[in-house]
């Protein structure tokens, strides 16, 4: 039996080398394509709804013909979708009139509608505000949320709980902007009644991705129980996590019952141990969040915690009804709206930072 020379080996080899590197590079490149011409496809598709959406309602509602306009969509979806197909059937376009209503700046939803489908689109539609909106569709862009998941986000209420959230800050806050949400909803975490803090801090950690998804992303697990040793004493933080986002650590602390004023000082030890002893240098000061199962906003301002990098929490382990759900965001909503109103009289009219993002939009829908 012949052998192949050493030179005849290494030829087959860098053969074989060139043809996996090209195979590589020739997949990269299709699929490079296919996601462009998807994203501009998907772009023209959503565009389109939005134009068609836009010019009835110049012809059929700034026209006056308001008050036949529903004959004349009748009669115009059936064509249409006789010609295009079940996209235009009259609930659709409706839909599109009320998407080109709610999103009237095409500069930005010529920007979004690159990464966005419509029935992202249909989903974020349903939110009143148009603060609200933006939040929801640059929150699904920046973590590749589907329809699902972004739906599950709108009826959390995730951006009025960011809103109750950030009323704590001030101009002065060494809490970053956006941080953290308020309340907390650990309702899939499983707890029943009579729970002790270990219950709550092993369900946490068991159920630790639902736990991160409600801080949003790039949120990553450290330590639980964190020593924390100071002139031969030791101490401990229960959860300690690190923000990829923030470029910071965040201590957290879990309390059963109502937020006391004492829980500041020892959050206080917490982060500067952390930052003499954890902290690397090219990282941000670390951050605090006391979870409570309920919380005196109102105290809370008044002792100005965000200065010391701290905020304070409540969370929900049982969801209510969804309609209670939402009279009680709204209402906690409405309390934070006043504080920050009464905010801005006690400083004589300057503004603070950030606070006109509570104002909501009008919707001529409502």
């Amino acid at each position: 039996m012949s052998r192949k020379k050493p030179q005849q080996l290494a030829v087959q080899v860098e053969m074989q080398i060139d043809e996996a590197a090209l195979f590589q590079r020739i997949s990269e490149i299709i699929e490079n394509r296919k996601n462009q011409a998807g994203a501009y496809v998907n772009r023209e598709i959503v565009l389109m709804y939005w134009e068609v959406g836009e010019h009835i309602n110049s012809v059929v509602l700034d026209g006056g013909r308001a008050a036949y306009g529903k004959n004349i969509l009748s009669m115009l979806s059936t064509k249409l979708a006789e010609t295009y197909g079940n996209s235009f059937y009259v609930e659709n376009i409706y839909r599109m009139m009320r998407f080109a209503k709610v999103f009237a700046d095409l500069e930005i939803l010529s920007t979004v509608s690159t990464k966005l489908s419509w029935s992202h689109f249909c989903e974020i539609m349903r939110v009143k505000t148009e603060e609200g909106r933006l939040f929801y569709a640059y929150d699904a862009i920046e973590r590749c949320l589907g329809v699902h998941a972004l739906r599950r986000e709108i009826s959390r209420k995730a951006f009025e709980r960011r809103e109750i959230a950030n009323s704590q800050l001030t101009e002065v806050s060494c809490v970053p902007f956006n941080a953290f949400k308020d309340p907390f909803l650990l309702n899939v975490l499983g707890l029943k009644d009579n729970y002790l803090e270990a219950d709550l801090e092993q369900a946490i950690i068991t159920g630790i991705e639902s736990f991160i998804l409600e801080f949003g992303h790039g949120l990553s697990f450290v330590a639980r129980q964190k020593r924390m040793s100071m002139d031969d004493v030791d101490f401990k933080l229960d959860l300690l996590f690190y923000s990829r986002e923030l470029r910071r650590l965040i201590a957290i602390e879990l309390k059963l019952g109502m937020f006391k004023p004492e829980y500041k000082g020892q959050m206080e030890f917490y982060l500067k141990w952390l930052n003499k002893y954890e902290r690397y240098e090219d990282e941000n000061a670390p951050i605090g969040l006391i979870l409570c199962a309920k919380a005196h906003r109102g105290q809370i301002e008044l002792m100005e915690l965000d200065k010391s990098g701290i905020a304070v929490a409540e969370y929900w382990t049982m969801l209510p009804p969804k309609a209670e759900f939402e009279r009680k965001i709204q209402e906690i909503l409405l309390e934070a709206r006043e504080r920050l109103e009464r905010r801005k009289m006690l400083t004589n009219g300057n503004v603070i930072r950030q606070i006109d993002y509570f104002v909501e939009s009008k919707d001529d829908d409502e």
